[in-house]
This record gives C-alpha cells, structure tokens and sequence, in this order.
C-alpha cells in the first residue's frame, strides 16, 4: 500500500475530510504519473526498438533522389522538371514614352524677394 493511500484511510478513520481528500489526490496523480511513465516507455522502446524478423522494414522518410542526366554545354534552352522544353514568346507590349525626370530648380533667397 502505498503512502498516500494509507494517509488517505488514515485521515478518513481519524474525521479529517479535508485531509483525506488531499490524500486521495495525491494517491490518484501518483498512479497516474506511473501509468504515463509506463505508457512512454512502451512508445519509445516500439520507436527505437529495431526491426524484428516479420515486420517490414523501417520506412524512408526522404524522397528519392532524381537522375542525374550530365552536362549541357547548350544554355539557350530551360527545360522543367519533367525535362520538357519551355519555351519563351517575345513580348511585344508597348514601352512607356515617358519624359525623362528634370532636376529641381532651385530658388535662391534672392530672388524671392
């Protein structure tokens, strides 16, 4: 029996309520605390544990690593992922015709006046 029980039964004999409710929390979160313990134990010696004969084998977690196609002294050409050419239209929208920015003119005190 642990402590805590036996202050539990102890205080219920004895009239102290209060106490006893104190106790039989105490008691609860102690049997709770060793039933997490356990639980957590028995999750990582599942993780960590190795892979016995029977089971499939750990999963890779990374994906596969693409082909390596070599060099290409051509640059003229961009391909995409599934080595698909793509390619570029000109753009013919018309360029602004804007008129180039003027410095501003500055005001000397004389001639404010």
């Amino acid at each position: 029996m642990s402590e805590h029980t036996k202050a539990f039964i102890d205080n219920l004999a004895s009239g102290q309520n209060a106490d006893a409710g104190e106790a039989f929390k105490d008691a609860l979160r102690d049997k709770v605390a060793s039933s997490l313990d356990q639980a957590r134990q028995d999750v990582a010696s599942k993780i960590f544990s190795a892979a016995t004969p029977g089971q499939d084998e750990a999963q890779t977690f990374s994906d596969p690593k693409p082909e390596y196609a070599g060099t290409n002294d051509r640059t003229d050409a961009i391909y995409d992922t599934q080595g698909q050419q793509i390619t570029f239209e000109p753009n013919d929208a018309p360029q602004p015709e804007a008129e180039a920015p003027q410095a501003p003119v500055e005001v000397t005190a004389d001639e404010t006046q």
